[in-house]
């Protein structure tokens, strides 16, 4: 028999191999879960210090039970029933669950108490900028008729020769008013004439008819450079069509903003109307006011529908337009068949009493409804019979049926607007309430075409030389004096600033002559004759001076702006810009006045040293800088002229000093 000793080695190798089994079998737990999807645990009867039975260690020992499945996909084997677990196990369980929570949460803790990665930087975002800006051609477009961006684009350089015969030669120009051209000295047509007279002197008969009101004439606009012959583009056209007519009426209106311009238009009219009976009347306010009412009406003493009129063209200015229009009895425009603007940027640009809507308004008929016809025509005998326009028959106190019910009549009126700057301003545009305008542009073609004129691109004359002259301010006198006697500058025209500047230079100008007269030997000296016209003195004055500086008895006339706009005189060869011009129309509007009609000429401007830049600017953006060439003119050039002018100075202060 087994003694005590043995049989207790014997329980404590037992116990070992219990407990190691026992250890393996965990061990092997998710082994054994994850290949058979089922768990088959040994019964634990004790804990670690109890004892196991042979049953249950020959059950350890036993391999476990594979599950077969059959490829068909059903499953042949029988799963074995899931043992309940004992309480330890369950025990076993839950600590291991309550121990990897407590884990879980000293990783946690952990992770907080370590420091933290800083923040990613925010994400950049660009700098705002603005939007790429349009282009200047883009800006100048908008908001513009788009008749004026399809403009007729005219090549300067066409001329047309005024045929002999009875063949217009595409002119248009009747045989008689061709030959009254070339007596006086016209013998071929520029750009602007060959492509204006065919628009408004059509070869069908009714479209040049007096009255239009069921298919009134398309209006026109023309831009082109200064001496190119606009004068005589609408001149020619009212010729023509109003030599048709029978009665008198008041059948074309020019209005220009300046007298002189007036009469120098008068002048054209006259010349080239010469025995067709057309009566040309003007009015500028250099006549009384009943005087000129004598002149333009011929009956005040009743009031007639129609109005009454002395003449067939009236050459005005805008301010006595608008007194005639408000203060002259039977003064009507009903009748125009044309209303030329000339110098248009101008007078857009100044109200004078608000003259265009005023005028425009006078050539609708007025509306009215036939209600209000028939309640006044109930107890009303007819008026004195004068002649209506066709467009103000329904203002007759009696009712006019229509031809047709749908038929209306409008004003016979076409507008003809004439610039070398034409506005650019489309509300300026608008306010003319132009009928399917037609625009034409004389310009090289080689330019961005209607922008150029838009943009202020302005063309000049080709055969127009532009120099200027920077000089200090004390030097300007003399500096004009070294160009009429070194450079010859004679038969010139010399704008200032204001008419003070123009009377202060002509005195000076005649204290250097008679200074250089003295120090000169006897005959050695050609005398120039300088004068001022300006705005101080009178009408009679003025035009005398003009008349003698055309007969060239006056070499140098010295002006203000007065005279920069329009003025045609054929001789003069030099422009001198004594003052610098405050805006590029003016300076465009001062050179026009010479290299007209295809003749040469030099323009100059005087540019003090602090005005430089500010008339460089001008220049640079109407894109004309390049043009103007700079002349320099040394202290060794002007040393010989110093003792007299210096001379003449002295008797200026002495003169001013009285």
């Amino acid at each position: 028999m087994a003694t005590a000793a043995e049989k207790s080695k014997e329980k404590t190798k037992a116990k070992q191999r219990y407990l190691r089994r026992k250890k393996e079998r965990r061990k092997h737990r998710p082994k054994t879960l994850a290949a058979s999807g089922d768990v088959t645990e040994s019964n634990d009867a004790s804990d670690e210090g109890g004892e196991a039975s042979p049953s249950q260690d020959e059950d350890l020992e036993k391999p476990a039970v594979q599950q077969v499945v059959i490829e068909t996909g059903e499953d042949t084997t029988k799963r074995p029933k899931k043992r309940k677990k004992t309480a330890n196990e369950e025990l076993e369980d839950v600590e291991m669950v309550a121990v990897e929570n407590i884990s879980r949460q000293l990783d946690e803790s952990t992770k907080l108490l370590e420091p933290h990665p800083p923040p990613d930087a925010l994400p950049s975002f660009p700098l705002p900028a603005l939007p790429d800006a349009p282009s200047k051609s883009a800006l100048a477009l908008q908001g513009l008729d788009k008749a004026l961006v399809d403009a007729e684009i005219v090549d300067p350089t066409i001329v047309l020769p005024i045929p002999d015969g009875e063949d217009d030669d595409g002119t248009m120009l009747s045989e008689r008013t061709r030959k009254r051209l070339k007596d006086v000295g016209i013998t071929e047509l520029f750009a602007v004439q060959t492509r204006l007279l065919p628009f408004l002197l059509p070869r069908d008969p009714f479209q040049k008819a007096l009255y239009q009101p069921y298919d009134p004439p398309r209006d026109v606009c023309v831009s082109a450079p200064t001496g190119s012959g606009k004068t005589l583009a609408y001149v020619l056209p009212i010729i023509e069509i109003l030599s048709s007519r029978i009665v008198t009426r008041l059948r074309a209106l020019i209005v220009l903003p300046t007298r002189d311009l007036v009469t120098q238009v008068r002048e054209t009219f006259e010349a080239l109307g010469k025995g067709r009976g057309l009566q040309i009347g003007t009015a500028t306010g250099q006549q009384s006011f009943a005087h000129e009412q004598s002149q333009l009406v011929a009956d005040k003493s009743s009031q007639l529908k129609g109005g009454s009129s002395r003449i067939d063209v009236l050459i005005c200015t805008p301010g006595r337009l608008m007194d005639h229009l408000h203060g002259t009895p039977n003064f009507s425009l009903q009748h125009l068949r044309f209303l030329v603007i000339d110098e248009a940027d101008r007078l857009l640009a100044q109200s004078f009493q608000d003259w265009l809507a005023q005028v425009l308004a006078a050539t609708r008929p007025p509306p009215r409804a036939l209600s209000e016809q028939t309640s006044e025509h109930k107890n009303l005998s007819l008026p004195i019979a004068d002649a209506v326009a066709p467009a103000f028959l329904h203002t007759l106190p009696y009712p006019v049926v229509p031809t047709f019910p749908t038929e209306s009549r409008d004003s016979s009126c076409q507008k003809l607007l004439f610039s070398a700057t034409l506005t650019r301003d489309p509300g300026k545009i608008a306010s003319l309430e132009l009928r399917n305008p037609k625009y034409f542009v004389v310009q090289e073609s080689k330019k961005e075409g209607v922008l150029d004129v838009v943009m202020e691109r302005f063309s000049m004359p080709s055969t127009l030389t532009e120099r200027m002259i920077v000089c200090e301010s004390s030097q300007k006198p003399l500096i004009f004096f070294h160009l009429v006697h070194a450079h010859n500058v004679t038969n010139a025209l010399l704008f200032t600033k204001s008419a003070e500047s123009t009377t202060r230079l002509v005195r000076l100008f005649d204290f250097f002559e008679k200074a250089r007269a003295q120090h000169a030997m006897a005959g050695a000296v050609q005398e120039i004759v300088v004068r001022a016209y300006s705005s101080d003195l009178p009408a009679n004055e003025r035009k005398a001076i003009l008349e003698k500086f055309k007969a060239q008895e006056i070499q140098i006339l010295v002006c203000s702006d007065l005279i920069s706009r329009g003025i045609d005189i054929s001789h003069v060869s030099h422009v001198v810009s004594y003052d610098v011009p405050v805006d590029m129309r003016k300076y465009v509007h001062r050179v026009g006045r010479t290299a007209r009609a295809g003749r040469a000429g030099d323009a100059w401007t005087l540019v003090e040293e602090q005005e430089a830049r500010y008339f460089k600017g001008i220049l640079r953006e109407a894109d004309h800088l390049d043009k103007v060439k700079r002349l320099r003119v040394g202290e060794k050039e002007l040393a010989p002229l110093i003792p007299d002018y210096e001379t003449a100075l002295g008797q200026l202060k002495e003169a001013y000093a009285r």
